[in-house]
């Protein structure tokens, strides 16, 4: 169930500028989902999403990993040994620098992206495991964002 909300925000939060938590709980409630605040505050955490400009003094929220603590220096080493990313249905395969796949997956999988069952390295391929093909390409637009944050 928890997996399925996580789906549910994330493609909320793409299709409509959401401000609030007690926003969010309200739409996901008009979705059919049973959500105190509480909840909704813990999958934001849990989901990395972090508020974003919005335009005429507004923030919305937005994918994004977390920006403080250990996750920076996950971030470094993915920024550092990422070159390029595609997919094969719910299969993402990302090429990094050589001798750098390991460290990368290692990131990756600390970083707990909801959508990765799990990742496996060579010395410059890493290949991650996503749950569904539509969760693989909200997967690529986060690792996009954060490879160019």
């Amino acid at each position: 169930m928890k997996r399925k909300r996580h789906q549910k925000i994330l493609q909320i939060i793409q299709q409509q500028a959401v401000e609030t938590q007690e926003e969010l709980a309200e739409i996901l409630r008009g979705e059919g989902y049973d959500v105190t605040q509480a909840t909704v505050s813990r999958d934001i955490r849990q989901l990395h999403l972090t508020k974003v400009p919005a335009g005429k003094g507004h923030q919305k929220y937005a994918c994004g990993a977390v920006n403080l603590g250990l996750s920076d220096k996950y971030v470094k080493v993915c920024r550092e040994g990422y070159l390029s990313m595609d997919m094969a249905q719910n299969i993402l395969v990302m090429k990094t620098v050589p001798g750098m796949a390991s460290a990368v997956a290692a990131a990756m999988d600390a970083m707990e992206f909801p959508e990765v069952a799990g990742c496996i390295a060579g010395d410059d391929t890493v290949m991650m495991a996503v749950r569904s093909v539509p969760e693989t390409k909200l997967l690529m637009e986060k690792l996009a964002g954060m490879f160019e944050g």
